[in-house]
């Protein structure tokens, strides 16, 4: 009987789960990020292909029907040479053919069956997407740090720390989040008010000698001071959801009413963040991407087994 392999590679860690025809899943396999931007392409291509072994387990890997990656980088194939490095990884694992596709096409279809709607995902980076036959033909955002990602992790904790400036400079008193800013920066002991023209050039000096990403590592100090009642929080969340939403309307028809599926732990339903997204989206059919990998099987049965496919449960 054949099977189908579904991977969900992201920059951290990679997944991957073996489905056959009736959505039971048969292996699961596990391997580190696999992001070819963050990583060296022959490491994230053998990443993958160990994934995939390993959810095979003692199948036949001949006997693959299809197999869908979604991958955070996914573009970085768009290189003949990349890409060369990558094929050569299937080969070694004795499966094709293989389709890759952007890690937000996986977490769309891990929520919905829909072949038409929007996509949102907002972690350390964001991104809005269109979904048309379950392919995301247009993007919204993903920019990078530099030159958007509205609303995500990063720019939670950039405006957190750009917030806790505001605050040295005028002399005011800091509030919850300025503290908890200026302990993760600057250490416990640096939470006095009566410095605050030193703690103002300590904490530039420190954001500016680290790389600008790890500013995301301030964003939940921006859910637990609005959790605290922290005004500030409550301004900066509420900018964030105004932003990704945005976004995520920009990337639909006037009027539509397809699925929008959110995604990342910004948009978390319990997440200051999520909860106001989810406010504002009101009266339109709002989902939350359960787990990618699930999306990739699903969308790998589809391809070798047509529509109306069941949906793999959860390993």
């Amino acid at each position: 009987m054949s099977h189908v392999v579904g991977v969900d590679a992201g920059g951290t860690s990679t997944r991957a789960i073996v489905v056959d025809a009736s959505g039971a899943v048969l292996g699961t396999g596990r391997a580190g990020g696999a992001n070819p931007n963050s990583h060296p392409p022959h490491e994230a291509a053998s990443r993958i292909a160990s994934a995939i072994t390993g959810a095979l387990g003692g199948l036949d890997p001949a006997a693959t029907a299809a197999c869908v990656v979604g991958m955070a980088g996914v573009s970085k194939l768009s290189d003949p040479s990349i890409a060369e490095i990558f094929e050569a990884a299937w080969k070694d694992a004795g499966i094709g053919p293989v389709r890759t596709v952007p890690d937000p096409e996986v977490a769309y279809a891990s929520a919905t069956s829909s072949p038409d709607g929007s996509v949102l995902v907002a972690g350390t980076g964001s991104i809005a997407g269109r979904i048309r036959g379950r392919r995301m033909v247009s993007t919204v955002g993903g920019y990078g740090w530099l030159l958007g990602d509205e609303g995500s992790a990063y720019w939670l904790g950039r405006e957190a720390v750009r917030s806790t400036l505001d605050v040295l400079g005028r002399g005011g008193e800091p509030g919850p989040l300025a503290r908890a800013v200026l302990a993760e920066a600057l250490g416990p002991s640096a939470v006095d008010p009566a410095a605050g023209a030193s703690l103002w050039r300590a904490l530039i000096t420190s954001a500016n000698s680290e790389a600008p990403i790890r500013l995301a590592r301030f964003a939940p100090f921006v859910s637990e001071a609005y959790r605290e009642g922290d005004p500030v929080a409550d301004e900066i969340t509420t900018r964030a959801a105004a932003l990704l939403v945005t976004n995520v309307m920009t990337a639909r028809d006037p009027g539509e009413t397809t699925p929008i599926v959110l995604v990342g732990g910004v948009l978390s339903p319990e997440g200051p963040v999520g909860a106001k997204v989810r406010a504002e989206l009101a009266g339109l059919e709002v989902l939350t991407s359960t787990d990618g990998v699930l999306g990739a099987a699903w969308l790998a049965a589809v391809d070798a087994y047509g529509e109306g496919v069941p949906r793999p449960a959860s390993p």
